[in-house]
């Protein structure tokens, strides 16, 4: 068989590739149909955060005092806060993806003439779309943490949350694939998520774990996540804060700065994406 032409062979690429983002196209729009029709579900999910913020945050803040810069617990617990917001919602793009291989939906998906990697990223980008918009529904709530509402501190937020959000929905695409079983898959994500939050200094500071759990909170992605929302929202207080509450994990006594935080983590979702593409692509 000859070889196409080469003044034919760039149309046909031009016209594969607005097919490839035609389709990624209508899969975030269809995530994102969903996330807006569901509205009970947005507000239980923003729920429990705010709670946590208000009536925990409020509570343990009355045992530590607020510092010079005004910082008190309600501070420290804000980007903890931000971050399980983000994660719900992300991690629920793995439900999805096992739901809809379920019902078959995503085998008429990929029966389409579009890559099975195009399926995965429009997967993410909606998962990450939807937890953005669930962590930007927190914001507004930066006065009860004792933040000022500066346009610059809002806008890096929510552009950490992005890369977090990308990153989370990345691991729940890579649980989904590995693991077919509904049942499974539930038992499995509560395993893996309920120590990323808590190993990850959303809670409570890291700096007083045992050394063995220390080292589970520096390979743990969120951990990074985690201290560049808290390093964001400090930045810029009028005093300073306590070290020992607000550090997050350093190597060998060096604290890595938030870009290379932030690097780690795009790293960590690019590495698990490419992974969940490569067992999707051999999936019958």
């Amino acid at each position: 068989m000859s070889a196409p032409a080469p003044g034919l062979a760039a149309p046909r690429a031009a016209r594969r590739l607005s097919g490839e983002l035609a389709a990624l196209l209508v899969i975030w729009q269809r995530d994102m149909l969903h996330y807006r029709r569901d509205r009970f579900k947005i507000l239980v999910t923003v729920l429990q955060p705010i709670m946590m913020l208000t009536v925990l945050g409020a509570g343990l803040a009355s045992l530590l005092p607020a510092t010079p810069g005004g910082a008190d617990y309600r501070t420290f617990l804000f980007p903890g806060m931000l971050m399980m917001t983000v994660q719900a919602p992300a991690i629920s793009a793995g439900v999805a993806l096992v739901t809809d291989r379920q019902s078959g939906f995503l085998r008429e998906i990929v029966m389409a003439p579009v890559r099975r990697e195009t399926v995965l990223i429009g997967r993410c980008l909606g998962g990450a779309s939807i937890a953005t918009c669930q962590g930007a529904l927190l914001l507004p709530l930066a006065g009860i943490a004792r933040l000022p509402y500066d346009p610059i501190t809002l806008a890096l937020l929510l552009g950490e949350m992005v890369i977090t959000a990308f990153m989370m929905t990345a691991l729940g695409v890579l649980l989904a694939i590995a693991i077919t079983r509904t049942e499974s898959f539930y038992a499995v994500l509560s395993i893996v998520t309920m120590p990323l939050i808590f190993l990850s200094g959303a809670m409570f500071p890291v700096n007083g774990l045992p050394g063995w759990l220390f080292s589970a909170v520096l390979i743990n992605p969120v951990s990074y996540a985690v201290d560049a929302l808290r390093r964001t929202t400090v930045a810029r207080l009028p005093g300073p804060v306590p070290a020992t509450l607000f550090d997050g994990p350093q190597w060998a006594g060096w604290h890595p700065p938030v870009i290379l935080e932030l690097a780690c983590i795009t790293v960590a979702g690019a590495a698990m994406l490419a992974l969940a593409s490569r067992r999707f692509s051999r999936a019958p």
